[in-house]
């Protein structure tokens, strides 16, 4: 199965990803039709991307609802792939497809990295007959604002090969604001095209589009006013193609871009994105991005051909769409930096939670996806963390639940800065980081990144050992149900936690340390299994006769190949989940009617069954497909209606990867092409 065969009968995002590079820049339609509505940032917020076509001296729209006075071209389709987003449109003697292209490419850090994605027009005769056709773009200055009112302003910038303008801020303050509902206000958009290929224009959206539907030209020169504010007359960066008569398929192609200069704040110091590590400035970015082009085109393709022909095999047609719109999600939702020594940092944001960047509960349900495509990026997302508990700021014997606020990774704030155990995840956080690493270390086939955070690793197992079997009033992941003791799923983490401890221990050579962790694991599983039963599943609390909750933290006794736990278990469970699914999906557990997206997805694979996993995976393809709520994925909804509860457009979607490291062979050769030189990661900065 191929890219082309998610055509047929393709899904219905709620909403569609067309930029998805960062959590910035991310910029999705949330209707059926590109002309339904304006394009949006994740949050929801304007952020306008139009485009018109002249047809025979007729102008229609093809993406956004301005002008509004003109009629939309008919869109045929929209489909979703890994790199690309390829919308269908026909009428008035011609086809046009309109591809959005983010080179995400796993493999390549260096392309992934970068703040870019390529707008492509295929245009096409039906009949014939000769067609006179233009093409416009534009990107509106609030690409560049957190909110309208900011000015802003626009030039030109000299390239020896494109055309390009810019367009930004005015005040331009750097990395200032940290928090959630927010957009960048600092740096510049910018929009590229070949040197002749087309006109470009910088200015009132107004004055633009009304020169384009008159003669389907932009005006001779930019608009010189301004500064002034991004929601003034909606000041833009356009270009447009004139084709001419168009008798033979024809194709126009330009970039779009975004340079934020400085990315990140990491304990007082400022990070460069990834792609700036060697000193590329965004000229050069956008020389080479044309450049390499066709050439990324070519590989988007082939990568995102194989992935889906994967994805297929191992969970379905259905399974194979979710990913492909979970992959665009995951990836967008972080921002990769680089250190001292140039290695990667990749920091998530916790997008419409409460805006954390770097919470490890987040990194666990969204670190499928990198672990299959890439296990750089895994350590890179941890990394950071890491070295926050092994530095003098963390005082805790567990692991830290987040670096701070995006974009601002000074060090943990969840619980209001109390210095309390009550307001922490002691259990669900260190079990997660061991995890995480244990995960790590299985992928690369070696102990190295595990043995540079020893002495952290060690103090969290100590701490599992002694706290983790039966949890005290404690928050998990979950922490929108609120604390909870005795919490069984929780227990199931630490044990787990403890299981791939003792692997660390005996890939490291610590026989007696492996032997121990390993029985101690041994003896919890074993004692959770008669406290937690409850006849024909297991409970939410061991004191709750009568309850039940998805057990999802039990995958890693396949994943890791643990076998803590005899197969009977997962399979006693997932009966039970059977039965007691809604009409789009599994509850999290019997006292809501609210579920999480991605722990379904882990949920699924327990059994290793076929027919388990696409039990579980259809009503969470009817939720997608029909949810009233048109968003980027949310991750928590409830499971009767499906009407959103809250989170959208988090990287914990890249948890629908799991099922593929269910498969060995197949983790293995996806993780191999991971060609990152060794990276030795710089030490926490002095800097508070």
């Amino acid at each position: 199965m191929t890219a082309d065969s998610l055509r047929d009968n393709p899904i219905r995002p709620p909403a569609v990803p067309l930029i998805a590079c960062d959590p910035y820049f991310s910029v999705w339609s949330r209707a059926n039709n590109l002309t339904d509505t304006c394009t949006s940032h994740w949050t929801g917020k304007r952020q306008s991307l139009t485009s018109l076509v002249r047809i025979d001296g007729v102008t229609y729209r093809l993406m956004g609802d301005a002008p509004a006075e003109l009629p939309a071209l008919h869109q045929d389709s929209v489909v979703v792939l890994p790199t690309r987003t390829i919308c269908e449109f026909s009428g008035h003697g011609v086809d046009i497809t309109l591809t959005f292209v983010t080179p995400a490419l796993p493999d390549d850090i260096d392309i992934l990295s970068r703040p870019v994605t390529y707008l492509t027009w295929d245009v096409e005769s039906t009949d014939g007959a000769a067609r006179d056709v233009a093409l416009y773009f534009s990107a509106s200055g609030e690409l560049a604002v957190d909110v309208p009112e900011q000015e802003v302003a626009w030039g030109r910038v000299d390239s020896r090969t494109l055309d390009i303008v810019r367009i930004g801020s005015t005040e331009q303050p750097v990395l200032e604001k940290d928090g959630d509902d927010l957009r960048i206000d600092w740096g510049y958009a910018y929009v590229a095209v070949g040197k002749s290929q087309a006109s470009t224009y910088a200015g009132s959206f107004d004055t633009a589009t009304r020169a384009f539907t008159t003669d389907g030209a932009l005006p001779s020169s930019d608009d010189s006013r301004g500064p002034r504010a991004a929601g003034d007359d909606v000041p833009v960066l356009a270009v447009a193609f004139d084709l001419g008569a168009v008798t033979e398929p024809a194709s126009r192609r330009i970039i779009v871009a975004y340079d934020d200069e400085y990315s990140i704040e990491y304990m007082g110091q400022r990070l460069r994105p990834y792609w700036r590590r060697e000193g590329m400035d965004p000229v050069e970015l956008l020389e080479t991005s044309e450049h390499e082009a066709e050439d990324l085109a070519a590989r988007c393709a082939q990568f995102d051909d194989e992935l889906i022909d994967d994805m297929t095999r191992m969970g379905g047609a259905k399974y194979a769409r979710l990913c492909a719109l979970a992959y665009r999600q995951a990836q967008a939702a972080n921002k990769v930096t680089a250190d001292s020594n140039g290695c990667p940092l990749m920091f998530p944001k916790e997008n419409f939670s409460n805006g954390c960047i770097g919470t490890v509960d987040v990194i666990y349900p969204m670190i499928p996806q990198f672990l299959l495509l890439n296990p750089t990026l895994a350590k890179a997302a941890i990394a950071p963390v890491l070295d926050y508990a092994a530095s003098e700021r963390w005082k805790f014997p567990f692991a830290p639940h987040d670096l701070g606020r995006y974009p601002h990774a000074n060090g943990q704030v969840y619980g209001g800065g109390e210095e309390t155990e009550d307001r922490q995840m002691p259990v669900e956080e260190s079990g997660n980081m061991i995890l995480l690493v244990a995960a790590i270390v299985q992928a690369e086939g070696s102990a190295a990144f595990a043995s540079r955070y020893w002495p952290q690793l060690t103090e969290w197992a100590e701490y599992l050992a002694d706290k983790g079997f039966d949890p005290e009033h404690q928050l998990c992941t979950d922490d929108f149900a609120g604390h909870l003791a005795h919490n069984v799923n929780l227990s199931v983490k630490a044990i787990m936690a403890l299981g791939a401890y003792a692997k660390l221990c005996a890939v490291r050579g610590e026989t007696m340390a492996a032997d121990r962790y390993r029985a101690l694991a041994e003896e919890f599983a074993a004692r959770w299994m008669r406290e937690a039963d409850d006849g024909d599943h297991y409970r939410l609390t061991f004191d709750g006769v009568g309850t039940w909750s998805q057990k999802y933290n039990l995958v890693w006794n396949r994943v890791l190949d643990l076998g803590l736990f005899p197969d009977s278990v997962a399979e006693t469970e997932m009966a039970h989940y059977r039965q007691v699914q809604g009409r789009y999906g599994l509850p999290l557990d019997s006292r809501q009617g609210y579920t999480k997206i991605d722990w379904i997805l882990w949920s699924a694979t327990l059994t290793g069954v076929r027919d388990d996993f696409d039990a579980l995976v259809a009503p969470v393809y009817d939720f997608v497909n029909e949810t009233p709520d048109r968003v980027p994925l949310t991750d928590w909804y409830e499971t009767e209606t499906a009407k959103l509860r809250n989170m959208i457009a988090r990287p914990v979607v890249g948890g629908f990867f799991m099922q593929m490291l269910t498969d060995p062979a197949l983790w293995k050769k996806w993780a191999s092409r991971d060609a990152t030189e060794a990276c030795d990661w710089a030490p926490i900065p002095d800097r508070a």
